[in-house]
């Protein structure tokens, strides 16, 4: 198995260096999953805690809000309480100026961004409330009800959130820092620093 893994990934290698798959996506091969890798997906690296310093790959909405354009440097990311974000934010002033961090459900992903924005969050994150949730990404869609938010929103893998959330937790800590987006266009993938518990 290990060596049938080799294989397909220096094919898929060579395919992607050659240009001949659809520019938009690509597949990754490993011995448990396929992965699909879209041209829009980005990357934002936390810078502390220490104990999560890693690179973390983000599904973006894909009809609604704004795209990651502007960069930010050292900035919070905040956990939203409630979590959902779906009702009055408790903690809307340490949302100001920072990047949300909110679990899917009660409300649609739409209503969880404005609620970010009227908060004057300059972007929000969803990750999945599965904790176990290790390699399967959200779509993020419009809800139809007309409402266009103008801050970007991005899903985040549940396994993730949770290692973000229980870090902050067990050091009583509200926010991590981060840099987003960072781009890891041409860097490997083995190259990414991405979580352990990723497996692509």
């Amino acid at each position: 198995m290990f060596y049938l893994f080799v294989i397909l990934f220096y094919i898929n290698t060579w395919i992607s260096c050659h240009h001949s798959l659809d520019e938009s996506s690509f597949t990754v091969w490993d011995d448990v999953a396929v992965y699909d890798f879209i041209e829009d997906d980005i990357f934002f690296e936390v810078i502390y805690p220490e104990k999560i310093k890693y690179s973390y790959r983000l599904r973006q909405a894909r009809d609604f809000g704004m795209q990651f354009k502007m960069y930010h440097r050292n900035i919070k990311l905040v956990l939203v309480d409630p979590p959902e974000c779906c009702s009055e934010l408790f903690n809307a002033a340490e949302l100001r100026g920072a990047v949300a961090l909110a679990k899917r459900g009660d409300c649609s992903f739409v209503s969880k961004t404005i609620k970010a924005e009227e908060a004057g969050a300059v972007a929000i994150i969803v990750t999945h409330s599965d904790a176990s949730n290790d390699e399967v990404y959200i779509e993020m869609i419009d809800d139809n009800t007309g409402r266009n938010p103008q801050i970007p929103a991005a899903f985040l893998l549940g396994r993730s959130g949770y290692m973000i959330e229980k870090t902050l937790s067990s050091l009583r800590e509200n926010a991590a820092i981060i840099n987003i987006p960072v781009n890891l266009t041409n860097v490997p993938f083995n190259k990414r620093n991405q979580p352990p518990w990723v497996l692509i």
